[in-house]
C-alpha cells in the first residue's frame, strides 16, 4: 500500500509560481509512474502531468504545457510540480497519484492518491 502527502499549496497572485511536493511511502515509489490531477468543485478530475518511474519521459495537460514541470527524486521518494506563470484558471485541488507501470493521463488508470491541497490563483 502507497500513501501520498502532498504540500506545497496555497495563494498566489496570477504571474507567480508555486511548487507542490509529493512524498510517497509504503511502496517500492522507484518502480511507480507518477501524475498530478487537478479538480474544480462539481467538475471531473483533469489530467496535469505525469511522468514515467524513471523520470526519463514525462506528459503534460494542453493547459500546463510550457508553465509547467513535473519531475522527481526516487532517493527521496518525492514527486514535485513546479508551476509558473500561473493563472487564475489553474485554482483547484491538485492530487498526485501513483501507478506501477507506465505514466497515464487517466485518472482511472492510476491505484494510489493523495488527499489533495489547494491552490489558489487570485487575479
Amino acid at each position: 500500500q502507497v500513501q501520498l502527502v502532498e504540500s506545497g499549496g496555497g495563494l498566489v497572485q496570477a504571474g507567480g509560481s508555486l511548487r507542490l511536493s509529493c512524498a510517497a511511502s509504503g511502496g517500492t515509489f522507484s518502480t511507480y509512474a507518477m501524475g498530478w490531477f487537478r479538480q474544480d468543485p462539481g467538475k471531473e478530475r483533469g489530467f496535469v502531468a505525469a511522468i514515467s518511474w524513471r523520470g526519463t519521459v514525462t506528459y503534460y495537460g494542453d493547459s500546463v504545457k510550457g508553465r509547467f514541470t513535473i519531475s522527481r527524486d526516487n532517493a527521496k521518494n518525492t514527486v514535485f510540480l513546479q508551476m509558473n506563470s500561473l493563472k487564475p484558471e489553474d485554482t483547484a485541488v491538485y492530487y498526485c497519484a501513483a501507478r506501477p507501470g507506465a505514466g497515464s493521463s487517466r485518472y482511472g488508470e492510476y491505484d494510489y492518491w493523495g488527499q489533495g491541497i489547494q491552490v489558489t490563483v487570485s487575479s
